[in-house]
């Protein structure tokens, strides 16, 4: 496993924290990206300020990657047919769950939701099962 700087992930989960909050503050809406990225394709005029915190995401994730980053991030190792069917299948959960990790996680949690404490209670049990199926019953080294 690549060392981990963790003055360099404390910055960034007050980041996520920190635009959580402005976007809640000043523009009433919670911060899950499943949510943003849904009401994004409607396309509408109201719906602008969904484009503006995906690029900024965007912009974010290139500006670390080219700019602030000590270490290249780690590549996937899967085929894009199992990327693309994990998505569809993360898609589906996020509907399922009504909302997705970012949005229990950081904004229900955050909000003292009861919803969102038993989604994040379900997605860590489940990350938990799974390390442990393909780790230990699987023996696969991902």
């Amino acid at each position: 496993m690549a060392n981990v700087n963790w003055v360099t992930a404390l910055i960034g989960g007050v980041l996520i924290g920190l635009s959580a909050t402005l976007l809640l503050a000043f523009n009433g809406r919670i911060a899950g990206i499943s949510g943003i990225v849904n009401g994004a394709i409607a396309f509408s005029k109201q719906e602008v300020w969904r484009w503006i915190f995906i690029l900024g995401m965007l912009l974010g994730g290139i500006l670390y990657e080219y700019g602030l980053a000590s270490q290249p991030t780690p590549t996937a190792t899967l085929t894009p047919w199992a990327m693309i069917i994990g998505g569809f299948l993360v898609g589906f959960g996020t509907r399922m769950g009504s909302g997705c990790t970012s949005g229990h996680g950081v904004c229900g949690l955050g909000r003292l939701s009861m919803r969102s404490l038993v989604a994040v209670i379900t997605f860590m049990m489940t990350a938990i099962l799974t390390v442990f199926v393909v780790r230990h019953l699987l023996q696969l080294s991902i």
